[in-house]
């Protein structure tokens, strides 16, 4: 399968049109990654983005003491967006939770892609805020069990696992 047609697949691509995707395709490569290994470490300079294409991998915020899940993502779910910064680091890990393969596009050329096509820019930094917002929401709901506070529905979100 093509790296267009698994981009396509993948649930990440809604939105986008077929041009788009595949000046996307051109620039990506598929990478795999094994279970427990680290796909994005936090602290480091962003250097790829990524959009998972299958396994499952988990958003950490791990410091010195402790180790949070803040998001499980699932295939189709897109990670490392600090890349879309300019010489940013990243904030959270991302650590594959099983055997994995995702696409992974370098910040520089995707830099270069957003300046050329700003429209496709603007799509992509709508579909990464989506990525943030829920980051922001696994966090709050991290916090929320952290401090034993149970959703309003009365379920504990898995995605705040301590561990």
């Amino acid at each position: 399968m093509t790296l267009e047609k698994e981009l396509v697949g993948s649930g990440f691509a809604f939105g986008f049109d077929s041009s788009e995707l595949r000046a996307l395709a051109s620039l990506a490569r598929e990478r795999t990654f094994e279970e427990g290994e680290l796909m994005v470490m936090a602290g480091e300079r962003s250097r790829a983005f990524y959009v998972l294409l299958s396994g499952t991998a988990a958003v950490e915020l791990q410091a010195a003491f402790f180790k949070v899940r803040i998001q499980s993502l699932l295939p189709g779910d897109a990670f490392g967006w600090s890349a879309l910064l300019n010489e940013y680091d990243t904030l959270f890990q991302v650590r594959a939770e099983e055997h994995s393969t995702a696409l992974s596009i370098d910040s520089a050329s995707l830099a270069s892609l957003c300046d050329k096509h700003p429209a496709l820019g603007v799509k992509l930094l709508r579909r990464v805020l989506q990525a943030v917002a829920g980051r922001i929401r696994g966090l709050e709901s991290s916090l929320a069990q952290f401090c034993g506070i149970q959703s309003p529905d009365g379920r504990s979100d898995k995605a705040g696992a301590i561990s």
